[in-house]
C-alpha cells in the first residue's frame, strides 16, 4: 500500500475577509475531491486572511501513479486559484 500526499499553501492577496478566503479554499477543496476522488482538507493557516494550506492524500498500490495524480491536482489548483500556490510538497510512503 502506498500513500501519496500533496501539501501546498494558497496565497490570496486580494481577499478582504476570512469569509471570502474560506469560500475560495472550500471551493478548491471540493473541486479537487470531486474531480480526482482523493481526500483533501484545509490543514493549517485557518485564521490567516490571505493564506490557506491544503493537504491531499491518495491510497494506491503504485508510487508513480499516486505522485502523477498529485502533480495533476497541483496543475489544476494552479489554474483554478485566483492567487498563487507556494511551498509545494509531494511525497509518498509505502506501508
Amino acid at each position: 500500500m502506498v500513500i501519496s500526499m500533496l501539501q501546498f499553501v494558497v496565497e490570496l492577496p486580494d481577499t478582504t475577509s476570512l469569509k471570502e478566503k474560506r469560500k475560495v479554499i472550500k471551493g478548491l477543496k471540493g473541486k479537487i475531491i470531486d474531480r480526482f476522488k482523493v481526500s483533501a482538507a484545509e490543514v493549517d493557516l485557518h485564521e490567516s486572511l490571505t493564506f490557506g494550506q491544503i493537504g491531499v492524500a491518495l491510497v494506491s498500490n503504485d508510487k508513480q501513479f499516486g505522485e502523477s495524480v498529485m502533480h495533476k491536482i497541483l496543475n489544476f489548483a494552479e489554474r483554478w486559484v485566483p492567487g498563487r500556490i507556494q511551498d509545494v510538497e509531494i511525497y509518498s510512503e509505502q506501508f
